[in-house]
């Protein structure tokens, strides 16, 4: 993983959000999230990610998070893949899975 981001945060408020979010983002959860572009991006978490210490692109440190999520191949299997997601970009979550919730 790098050691650089688009965006850090610095913020206890933003840094906060980027813990809620995290908390809703169990190992093996089936998500779907919208994204801040609004795009949609759909997964299995690879594992629960974890707020880290990145450098911004001004070199100042700040907060933010990982998201592995794995597309498996077992319905389409042409975009079967691994997308790596920044936490800060994550509008809402919902899960997909049995008993999963869904959050904004």
């Amino acid at each position: 993983m790098t050691r650089n981001a688009e965006r850090v945060h610095t913020d206890p408020a933003d840094i906060a959000r980027i813990q809620q979010q995290i908390e809703q983002l169990p190992n093996g959860a089936h998500v779907s999230l919208r994204m801040e572009d609004g795009s949609q991006v759909e997964g299995i978490v690879a594992a629960r990610p974890v707020a880290q210490v990145f450098f911004g692109p001004d070199g100042e440190e700040g907060t933010n998070a990982v998201l592995r999520l794995e597309q498996p191949a077992m319905y389409h299997p042409e975009t079967a893949r691994v997308h790596d997601v920044w936490v800060d970009r994550i509008l809402a979550i919902k899960r997909l899975d049995p008993g999963g919730i869904a959050t904004a």
